[in-house]
């Protein structure tokens, strides 16, 4: 495998405005990425973004106004031909009046050495219902079948848009896993989706883009608490509350302090957690400390509302 799977410069998509004396719409501004092989990258944004337009563009879809795209070092079309890359789209693909293996066994003839039908089916939980026609199966099945259609050419890249709509808790929980395994493999994914926590819980980097550029790009759990503030929590004797409450207003970085009387609790938001940390366990003598990260959802709202991009430290 190419040590870049996929590598964007520039790159940038317009569109003709629906008002033809105004400018064109630009979905996707100028950016710069790289993704090595084996990451499993979350690509997130509101409505508008740009993330389905960049994803288009890694396929082929659509070809950009300015810049590059490169997939395994040559293009998109390339890539897609010698079945390095597959895709599982929201929408599309399945034939509804026959059977799921049929449809995985009919898909598998198309391929010069596919996975065998069975291991795919197994693979994707698909093996208890490969007796039933598609249009009986629900929507997070039909989106399982996807999956496992894309599994077949044994692909190095897989590109998922929105790849868990229609599954329940536990079927996200289990595709997941499946891509855990996948990309241990030295398989790279990278996946647009609306789904916050499951970003969170589920990718190694994050990639958020706002207005057609990227605003934040590392690893997760770094971009979750780039944008964030820190919550430090503490216990305090009641007599001295008022004053650890005085003396935690003070420290550089402190944006709130809360105090909860009945519990004798205090509640810090602050960017250096540490520094709040010694305060409180040294000359404030606190006890039962805990320190909480800020999550995704919130570096999502700040990043994405701002605008403003940051690096947290990973190739872009």
């Amino acid at each position: 495998m190419a040590d870049q799977n996929v590598r964007l410069r520039s790159l940038t998509k317009t569109f003709p405005s629906s008002d033809s004396k105004a400018p064109p719409v630009t979905a996707v501004d100028g950016i710069d990425l790289d993704i090595p092989a084996g990451e499993i990258v979350a690509l997130l944004g509101p409505n508008g973004a740009g993330k389905t337009t960049t994803l288009d563009m890694v396929l082929g879809f659509t070809e950009p106004a300015a810049g590059t795209v490169e997939v395994f070092g040559g293009s998109p079309s390339q890539a897609i031909k010698a079945g390095r890359v597959a895709a599982v789209l929201q929408t599309g693909g399945l034939l509804r009046d026959i059977t799921v293996r049929e449809t995985v066994e009919l898909f598998a003839s198309t391929h010069e050495a596919p996975r065998s039908p069975d291991s795919v089916l197994e693979a994707t939980g698909l093996a208890g219902v490969a007796r039933q026609k598609v249009q009986t199966c629900s929507g997070g099945e039909q989106q399982r079948l996807r999956f496992a259609l894309a599994l077949l050419g044994d692909p190095e890249l897989l590109i998922l848009d929105e790849p868990t709509a229609g599954m329940d808790v536990q079927g996200r929980r289990a595709f997941w896993a499946v891509m855990q395994e996948e990309a241990n493999q030295g398989r790279t994914v990278v996946f647009a989706t609306h789904y916050l926590q499951e970003a969170e819980d589920s990718s190694e980097r994050t990639v958020l883009m706002a207005n057609g550029r990227i605003v934040a790009d590392g690893a997760t759990h770094e971009v979750a608490s780039s944008a964030s503030n820190r919550r430090v929590r503490a216990s305090f004797a009641p007599q001295t509350c008022d004053e650890a409450l005085q003396r935690l207003q003070t420290v550089p970085g402190v944006r709130s302090v809360d105090l909860d009387r009945v519990n004798s609790r205090v509640l810090v938001e602050s960017d250096d957690s540490d520094e709040v940390a010694r305060l409180i366990l040294g000359p404030l003598g606190g006890w039962d400390l805990e320190i909480v990260a800020g999550s995704l959802e919130e570096a999502f709202v700040t990043l994405t509302s701002t605008g403003a991009a940051t690096s947290t430290g990973a190739a872009s």
